[in-house]
């Protein structure tokens, strides 16, 4: 199919005027494809030609100004609309629509559980074009009239409210002018509570067989939702500009949550149907408040072009972390975002593929959906949150609101922001927007220590460009516990520095970025690291802990410290630690990158084994039962960990672990996973599994576990169903992926590794982006850290031609890698290094 380049999408928007959208869809006529029809509305403001954007599985007829059209000039998804003269015009299409099962346009859905058929939209850059006729580009706003045929016992959501007709149709409401890719529908044997705030009516919505979830969280959603809703009105001028709010939890989506104005669409995980985490609650928190900020930063205004998208997500980002702190219960969402969020925009900043936060070309629409990643959210996030301590929140929301206020309802772009930011203030934004955002890459800052006739000072070394507004932390040891680290003060430094800071006495722990309120790595001095491998479960504040984390965390990424070390402290300090974000992070990163990428097979046994104990500390340290969210996170990662059967078999059996918790369907399914990739269970216990969980999530839990399977008939099974057929979703097929390569499984998949990059790229153009990136994230051999692995990966993007979804996802995957590779080179040097002294002592 073809994409939009931004040149086109310029030429359009200069001819055309689009005013109104009439969309009727027919979901009652089979279970493979849906009717639609259009009407659209529009003026041309000269003479001219254009295109009309579709990709059906039968065009029956088009008709511009009553003339019919030929529908065989369709080409490609474009419908030419030639000699257009200058004034009003009126396109009518007709067509068949199929629904998709890779979560874009609309996807369908039929629950295991009970039978029930749903289906909703998910219309993100350029897939209206899979549900209906559309000029389709963000700055082509106009006002859709939608009407929904459904089958009897269905209810229709959409962006506004809906009512059911007495011919059985279901009409929403005329929305106020919005983007094409934020019209939404969602269709089935919903499952609603209802309620209503402020005047409006609030819905939450999911299917049927989750629906004792969701009522059981029914009032904490609501709350938090509330509370959010509050608080942007006290934030923002411009009050909710959409006629209701629906929150529709929805099966198989593709991203954690979509913006669509009045109907957000969430992936129903968050329908919590086994124990959780009060972290994972603080998530959810979070992905409602930035969504619900995207009513006003993405929906009321809207980008100009993807090149903006960071002005949608990074500011959603911000107002979601900020905005949960400040309105809920959960008053420290700003560690998670530190110990995971950040993470992942460092990572992503540092491979070939990094690009600004707001760059400057984006040629196609192609290419603007690979600019959604760890950079768009995390870094632009962190770089408001920088701007915002810059400003001063005052004049920071004073320049957001004169934004909303120019280009409400219409479209702005990088400029028209930075300006209504600058109106706020005297400093220099466009300045500080240059450095920030029009830039590439992770800051370094080191500090460096020195005394002088008594005195110290801190000087902070800058490896990188941008300017930082941060604190430095100065920790004295505790003289009562030498264990503990205590606040002296918190000095605040702008780097570069006009001068060396006075510091007083020398602390044990000199702390750069302490607060984390900017973007950049930062190292120790070495009598700062000498307290941290001491005493850093007794910092006193959790998001302090986090920037010290993700300093380790940078250090071993970058072959500083060695993996072992980072592990050995985990081992000293995270049977200490109170935080469960800062708990699961470092679980994640050492149970995932380290012990499976960055040590070697003979290494990795010992490493499973620090996490064992590690976490059957934690499970001696919760035996008491008042921390049953840590006590949850050490079951999860003891599972993971476990390199016998024995103990968590007898859990399975047992249908408890000892002290608890009791097991509920996704420990049972993760320790089967476990089991299966040990060899110790079989076929037959996981259809046993699967008879006592035969819903959706126990589908995927079985796919998981057959791939998992150390026998050469299940991998090549689950190697089938990944890429020779296309029937998996797009969940199936993430779940059987990441059952498919095992460490523990090397010799057995070895045959694989090569044949993954042309049946990658092979499945990626037949099935599209969505599958393509599950293909990169789940399905590469991450687990095959050798050269090999590297020079075919590097010859199948220079010369497979891989789709741009897959050769963005390819290319973050080797570069991760190839550091890989390092860090093991690096440790190898060390150890030669270490066996060397001992030689030359001996």
């Amino acid at each position: 199919m073809s994409v939009l380049t931004r040149d086109e999408a310029q030429l359009r928007a200069q001819l055309l005027d689009v005013h109104r959208y009439t969309v009727e869809l027919d979901l009652t006529t089979g279970d493979e494809t849906f009717d639609s029809r259009t009407v659209i509305r529009f003026t041309a403001r000269s003479a001219g030609d254009t295109f009309v954007e579709l990709k059906p599985a039968e065009l029956r007829a088009v008709a511009l100004d009553g003339q019919p059209l030929d529908p065989e000039s369709l080409d490609d998804g474009r419908l030419p609309l030639k000699n257009l003269t200058s004034g009003e015009h009126e396109l009518r299409v007709d067509a068949v629509m199929r629904y998709s099962r890779t979560g874009e346009g609309m996807h369908r859905f039929t629950d295991p559980s009970d039978g029930e058929t749903y289906v909703y939209t998910q219309m993100f850059m350029d897939d209206v074009q899979r549900v209906f006729a559309a000029f389709d580009q963000p700055d082509l706003k106009a006002l859709f009239e939608v009407s929904v045929k459904a089958p009897e016992g269905w209810t229709v959501l959409a962006n506004s409210v809906t009512e059911r007709r007495a011919d059985g149709v279901w009409q929403a409401a005329p929305t106020p002018l919005i983007s094409t890719y934020l019209v939404a529908v969602a269709a089935g044997p919903w499952h609603s509570v209802r309620t209503e705030h402020r005047g409006l009516p609030f819905g939450i919505h999911c299917r049927r067989s989750l629906a004792p979830h969701l009522d059981t969280d029914a009032e904490e959603i609501f709350d938090v939702t509330r509370a959010c809703f509050d608080r942007y009105h006290e934030k923002f001028e411009e009050p909710y500009p959409f006629d209701s709010y629906d929150q529709a939890f929805v099966p198989e989506f593709n991203a954690g949550a979509m913006e669509n104005p009045g109907l957000v669409t969430f992936r129903d995980e968050f329908v919590y149907r086994s124990a959780v985490t009060d972290t994972e609650r603080q998530t959810r928190a979070m992905v409602i408040a930035h969504e619900m900020a995207h009513m006003w930063f993405g929906d009321l205004v809207t980008l100009k072009w993807w090149d903006d998208i960071w002005l949608n997500e990074s500011f959603a980002e911000y107002m979601g972390y900020q905005t949960t702190a400040e309105a809920t219960r959960f008053a420290d969402p700003w560690t998670e975002f530190g110990v995971t969020r950040k993470s992942w925009g460092y990572d992503a900043d540092q491979r070939p593929t990094t690009h600004p936060v707001a760059p400057e070309n984006v040629d196609d629409t192609a290419s603007a959906l690979l600019n959604f990643d760890g950079i768009s959210y995390a870094k632009g996030a962190s770089a408001l949150r920088q701007l915002a301590a810059w400003l001063g929140e005052k004049d920071f929301l004073a320049g957001i609101n004169t934004h909303f206020a120019r280009h409400k309802f219409g479209n702005a772009a990088l400029a028209d922001f930075i300006d209504s930011l600058a109106s706020a203030t005297d400093r220099d934004v466009p300045a500080w927007a240059d450095s920030w955002l029009r830039t590439t890459g992770v800051d370094t800052l080191t500090p460096q220590v020195a005394t002088a006739d008594g005195t110290w000072t801190l000087t902070v070394d800058r490896a990188g460009s941008r300017p930082h507004h941060l604190t430095a932390g100065l920790y004295d040891l505790d003289l009562a516990d030498e264990g503990r680290l205590v606040l002296r003060e918190r000095l605040g430094l702008d780097v570069p520095q006009s001068v060396p800071q006075p510091i007083g006495k020398r602390p044990a722990l000199l702390l750069l970025n302490d607060g984390d309120l900017t973007y950049a790595k930062v190292r120790f001095d070495a009598e700062s690291f000498e307290a941290v491998r001491t005493g850093l479960s007794g910092l006193p504040d959790p998001l302090t802990r986090a920037v010290v984390w993700n300093a380790l965390r940078d250090a071993v990424r970058d072959g500083e410290l060695p993996p072992a070390a980072y592990l050995e402290t985990a081992r000293a300090h995270l049977p200490r630690e109170t935080d469960l974000a800062l708990v699961q992070g470092v679980l994640a990163f050492a149970s995932g990158q380290i012990a499976v990428q960055y040590l070697s097979a003979q290494e990795r046994s010992a490493a499973l084994s620090t996490l064992t104990s590690l976490c059957r500390d934690l499970l001696r340290r919760t035996e008491d039962g008042d921390h049953p969210g840590l006590r949850l996170i050490a079951v999860r990662h003891l599972i993971s960990a476990a390199a016998h059967p024995d103990t968590i078999a007898a859990w399975l059996a047992d249908g408890t672990v000892p002290g608890g918790p009791e097991l509920d369907p996704e420990l049972r399914w993760r320790i089967l996973g476990r089991l299966a990739v040990l060899g110790a269970t079989d076929e037959a216990a996981i259809a046993a599994e699967l008879e006592r969980d035969p819903s959706a999530t126990g589908q995927e839990g079985a796919a998981r576990c057959r791939a998992a399977l150390p026998d050469p008939e299940a991998k090549r099974a689950a190697w089938e169903a990944m890429f020779a057929g296309d029937d998996l979703s797009n969940y199936l097929f993430t779940a059987t992926a990441q059952g498919f390569w095992q460490p523990e499984q090397a010799e057995l998949v070895r045959q694989y590794v090569p044949r993954f990059y042309a049946d990658a790229v092979a499945v990626s153009a037949r099935r599209g982006p969505a599958i393509a990136q599950a293909v990169g994230r789940w399905a590469f051999p991450a687990h095959a850290v050798d050269a090999e692995n590297l020079r075919l990966g590097e010859a199948c993007l220079r010369d497979a031609d891989p789709t741009p979804a897959l050769r963005r996802t390819l290319a973050d995957r080797l570069d991760d890698l190839a550091r890989a590779l390092r860090v093991r080179g690096e440790e190898e040097a060390r150890q030669e290094a270490v066996e060397a002294q001992g030689a030359q002592g001996a």
